[in-house]
């Protein structure tokens, strides 16, 4: 079974950078749409930043527009390099794959991702 590997994370001030990588098990053929959603406690998970492959376009949520880079050395390997972070950054980052299907017009939700992260703690600090 295909497994996501996270690594990274961990905690910093705010206006601090972190990033987080995710590596597939596996070369995963046909992902299209590959991304990070987040978690805070007793929160829903939101969708947060989302890369299409087909295009290399990006689409994430405007909260983190401009602070937020996601990127991908190959179908095996994502990225997020966070910057300017803040409080309300706080959360546990799951890298999610979507195969076959582009990413969608709109911020996608977890529905239609079949491959996750184990998730990484992103703590930020007042």
């Amino acid at each position: 079974q295909v497994q996501l590997v996270e690594s990274g994370g961990g905690s910093v001030q705010a206006g601090g950078s972190l990033s987080v990588s995710c590596a597939a098990s596996e070369y995963l053929s046909s992902v299209y749409c590959m991304g990070w959603f987040r978690q805070a406690p007793g929160k829903e998970r939101e969708g947060v930043i989302f890369l299409d492959t087909s295009d290399m376009s990006t689409k994430s949520t405007d909260s983190v527009k401009g602070r937020f880079t996601i990127s991908r050395d190959n179908a095996k390997t994502l990225f997020l390099q966070m910057n300017s972070l803040k409080p309300e950054d706080t959360g546990v980052y799951f890298c999610a794959f979507r195969p076959y299907l582009k990413c969608p017009l709109t911020l996608p939700g977890t529905a239609g991702f079949p491959y996750w992260g184990q998730g990484t703690q992103v703590n930020v600090s007042s």
